[in-house]
């Protein structure tokens, strides 16, 4: 069986898996890692959305050979340690979540797009297709707008130390 080395979170892996063996499984089965969650697995949902080399994809349909050589961030990598990512302390004072199944994945698109734009406007935000069965869109987009403030007032407040 081919072996494939990439970097997840931070960590070089390497492991034995087919080459069109979709990313997500590697995650959640060899490697458990868990934030990513299995909802259609036909890249529609998107409740897996993570990161390779920063840009949001979907690995319920990118094949673990893609990912040889380069960074895979799940939700379990977006934290500074015990430091929430700014989008993911607006989710919780927005309070987004309701059942969270598809959190992981929105909260992953989210901080694709403010890496994209650091302003996004409703029609940026409402680009993100991710699906919440439960229908917290208006939070979510509340989030993002929050998110993007404190990011922006964390550079300002860089910049002029």
């Amino acid at each position: 069986m081919p072996q494939h080395t990439f970097t997840v979170n931070g960590t070089s892996v390497t492991v034995d898996a087919p080459a069109d063996l979709p990313l997500l499984w590697v995650l959640r089965d060899l490697l458990g890692i868990r934030g990513p969650k299995y909802g259609c697995g036909i890249d529609v949902c998107k409740a897996c959305t993570s990161h390779l080399d920063g840009e949001a994809v979907n690995p319920c349909v990118v094949p673990v050979s893609e990912a040889a050589g380069r960074q895979v961030t799940t939700i379990e990598g977006l934290a500074d340690g015990e430091r929430l990512h700014p989008v993911q302390e607006a989710w919780l004072e927005q309070d987004v979540p309701q059942c969270g199944y598809c959190q992981p994945g929105q909260i992953m698109a989210a901080v694709a797009l403010l890496k994209r734009t650091s302003n996004p406007t409703d029609a940026d935000i409402d680009a993100i297709d991710n699906v919440c069965r439960c229908g917290t869109y208006f939070r979510v987009r509340e989030a993002i707008k929050l998110a993007a403030a404190k990011m922006a007032a964390a550079e300002t407040s860089q910049q002029t130390v």
